[in-house]
């Protein structure tokens, strides 16, 4: 792994004619910010002397408490190749301080750290690998996004039938030129919806990766004349987008710990903990991993997301965590409900201290349950004690309202702020008058 000092990026930025430099970092909600600087600002933005209003970001602090300070991780710093190759542009990745120079408690970034220092601690490094899905449409004589789309493509087709084959091309080379490693992309059911799947890597560096990915996207499909959204569910009739999490526990000499040869699945005793605590806390997690409205559109039966809180060795698709036929050092569990718009950080934060949760309490794992859940009765599914996951954002705010576990993952600053957004987004969905009412009951009543 890359290790840059001040120097190396000084360096780097007058070699290859860096003019402006973004300093990024991200919102509680998942939103990527950034302030930009001029090359002339590079030393101060390196000594951590940049400074923003931090009163301005919701989520953050209230007005009276606003200044806040963006340190560089160093390692981040990456120049973007889609923009000038005259005075180009670099970007690097922020962790948010407050005056005092400690860490500011609301940063997203940071929980994921917090998380990652605790798997540490007890001598685990937490790897992911996410499958990013997302939906390309045409935008308006105004540039605006739509959700039109010209194309009938499906899963895994091919040019000329796939029209967007090369914006997909594009977005995946210049990934690449970031440093970044995709290992498939393709595209997916559902006209105008595609995937691109990276390579394992640590927690952290997936998290940075995935938002480094969506302000990619979102660039060259625009250059394309399109629009990227990693809305969940745009258009009804058709699968959403998820993301789903592929994970493993290894130790620090990089060996796989959730692989055990001689168990019947080849999974270790510390898999199975894992994905318990996992499962054991999932309905208060379900905000963090699908935090819209829009999201539990997806999460219903026919469209391929899973909604049952079970697991299942094979690839059962309709359970929450399946276990993907690799073994040995490529096993992994994965987890499949979350979805594209989610704040990694967070959601990947709260993924690992539940499975740390389940090794620490050696919680049990409900049985494995193969088959087809979604035709399964009622009946069967609760002898089998078979439990769901919310069915709607008001129902996910009751399961994280009140949770000692999410409290501690998020610290109460996040907490408290995230609940009251979604209370207030909830609100105000019930509060909307829908076209479908208005057809569906103007003329009768």
């Amino acid at each position: 792994m890359r290790k840059y000092s001040k120097d190396d990026i000084m360096r780097m930025a007058e070699e290859e004619d860096v003019e402006f430099i973004r300093l990024q970092f991200t919102d509680i909600f998942g939103m990527l910010k950034n302030v930009a600087v001029t090359s002339s600002q590079l030393d101060r933005a390196l000594d951590n002397r940049c400074m923003f209003d931090g009163s301005a970001i919701e989520g953050f602090v209230r007005i009276d408490e606003s200044d806040m300070y963006l340190f560089p991780d160093l390692d981040t710093f990456e120049i973007l190749p889609w923009r000038p190759q005259q005075g180009k542009v670099a970007r690097l990745i922020c962790d948010v301080h407050n005056p005092d120079g400690t860490q500011f408690l609301g940063d997203p970034r940071y929980v994921l750290k917090r998380a990652v220092k605790k798997a540490a601690d007890r001598g685990y490094v937490f790897n992911v690998g996410p499958e990013c899905e997302f939906f390309l449409f045409h935008t308006d004589e105004e540039g605006r996004p739509t959700t039109r789309t010209h194309e009938m493509a499906g899963y895994f087709d091919v040019s000329p039938i796939d029209l967007a084959e090369n914006v997909r091309r594009d977005i995946v080379m210049n990934l690449e030129e970031m440093g970044l490693e995709v290992e498939a992309s393709h595209h997916e059911l559902a006209p105008a919806q595609h995937e691109i799947d990276f390579r394992y890597t640590d927690a952290l560096k997936a998290a940075d990766n995935i938002m480094t990915f969506k302000m990619a996207a979102k660039t060259i499909a625009k250059r394309h004349g399109l629009h990227a959204t990693f809305m969940p569910k745009p258009k009804e009739g058709v699968n959403g987008s998820g993301m789903h999490i592929n994970m493993s526990l290894s130790d620090r000499k990089g060996r796989n710990l959730f692989a055990k040869e001689s168990d019947p699945l080849k999974l270790s005793q510390e898999a199975y903990w894992f994905m318990a605590g996992i499962l054991h806390h999932m309905k208060a997690m379900t905000i963090l991993t699908n935090p819209l409205v829009n999201s539990y559109k997806r999460l219903v039966p026919g469209y391929d997301a899973p909604i049952y809180i079970a697991w299942s060795s094979t690839s059962n698709r309709s359970s929450l965590i399946r276990i993907p036929s690799p073994r040995g050092e490529n096993t992994r569990i994965e987890l499949r409900c979350p979805d594209s718009a989610m704040n990694p950080y967070l959601a990947l934060a709260a993924c690992l201290n539940a499975g740390l949760d389940g090794i620490e309490k050696r919680m049990a794992l409900p049985a494995c349950v193969e088959g087809n859940m979604f035709a399964m009765e009622l009946e069967e599914l609760r002898r089998r004690n078979i439990e769901r996951i919310p069915e709607t954002l008001g129902e996910a705010v009751e399961a994280y309202e009140g949770s000692e576990f999410i409290v501690e993952v998020l610290g109460e600053h996040i907490y408290t702020k995230y609940l009251e957004a979604k209370k207030k987004e909830w609100r105000a969905f019930k509060a909307q008058i829908t076209d479908w009412e208005v057809s569906e009951y103007l003329y009768k009543y």
